[in-house]
């Protein structure tokens, strides 16, 4: 029995995506059989579909590094037939066959089982994106930050994480400034909860080593000189969490923040996260961080378009998630 999966390919040097048909024994080994009902397409995805980022570790190999289904066979004895689970981060589609696959197999370690409260669908609208949002919150409430020590920031603020932590962090009673570049999107930020719109083309960074104190977080997206002038603008014991790098991937800032202010600078890896935290994220992604508003930052795209959605994410056009549906959701 064959079934359709986006296979990433290297060719003369140059990778790229493309429709294959697999059996399962294409794909690679593990204990679990999903049956995919939702992927999500990241900023990731779109940069290993293109080759436009060196993502992929080895070719060829299956794309997506979300996915949520059913599982269709388990030699595993945590995992039984009929369980709806879901898989995000790890090596999957990196150097193990990911999420865009009609039909995934993963170690039985990578898989989390759906927490109550959340639908297959829900947990590809988040996916990568959202618990990234939700690990990085939750490691900045755990050193120290909460609603009353004031304003938090979020950068690239139309991006899928970015977009899901103002839901997340407004929804906490958070006040939320939000940093884009994009004008036309400044109401959609508003309709998610940010109460402050600033336009990244109007802002002045300044140059000194430690500006005004504006901010008791941040969640930066961007990296770069953005992250520099985080560090420079953040209030004393001010926690700063960083995932992103569409800015730029040096930092250049002093030492000056983190000793006279006790500012706090937290990367937030969600591929490699401990499955204990990662568990007790998902669960916080199905109670308090549930963002009341996903099906607004979320669109859905059949899994024949794929790879329609790569490029215009790469140009800086998408906004929101983009969650990939499989024929077997519509079962």
């Amino acid at each position: 029995m064959t079934f359709q999966a986006y296979r990433i390919f290297e060719e003369n040097g140059v990778s790229a995506g493309r429709f294959v048909d697999l059996s399962l024994d294409d794909l690679d080994p593990g204990e679990v059989v999903i049956r995919s009902h939702y992927s999500s397409v990241n900023y990731k995805d779109a940069l290993a579909a293109t080759g436009t980022g060196k993502v992929i570790r080895r070719f060829p190999c299956v794309g997506g590094i979300d996915v949520s289904g059913v599982v269709e066979s388990s030699s595993d004895a945590r995992f039984k037939a009929g369980d709806e689970v879901l898989v995000t981060g790890y090596n999957l589609g990196v150097s193990h066959d990911g999420g865009f696959s009609e039909t995934v197999r993963v170690p039985a370690d990578w898989v989390v089982p759906l927490p109550a409260g959340l639908s297959l669908f829900d947990a590809m609208a988040l996916g990568t994106a959202g618990y990234t949002a939700a690990l990085a919150i939750h490691r900045m409430e755990q050193n120290g930050l909460s609603p009353e020590q004031g304003r938090v920031i979020v950068t690239g603020a139309t991006g899928g994480v970015a977009s899901l932590s103002i839901v997340m962090l407004s929804q906490l009673g958070y006040q939320v400034a939000a940093l884009t570049g994009k004008a036309s999107e400044h109401d959609y930020l508003s309709s998610l909860g940010a109460s402050e719109i600033i336009s990244r083309h109007e802002l002045v960074m300044g140059m000194r080593p430690m500006e005004k104190a504006l901010w008791a977080g941040a969640v930066d997206s961007v990296g770069g000189e953005t992250l520099a002038w985080l560090t420079r603008t953040m209030a004393q014991n001010g926690v700063i969490a960083s995932f992103g790098n569409a800015g730029g991937v040096e930092l250049h800032t002093t030492v000056l923040p983190f000793i006279l202010r006790g500012v706090t600078l937290i990367g937030v890896d969600s591929a490699a996260t401990p499955m204990p935290l990662r568990q007790r994220v998902w669960q916080r992604l199905a109670t308090d961080l549930y963002p009341k508003q996903l099906a607004q930052v979320a669109h859905t795209v059949p899994f024949k378009r794929l790879a329609e959605v790569f490029d215009p994410l790469l140009q800086g056009k998408g906004v929101g998630r983009t969650v990939i549906q499989f024929s077997n959701a519509l079962k």
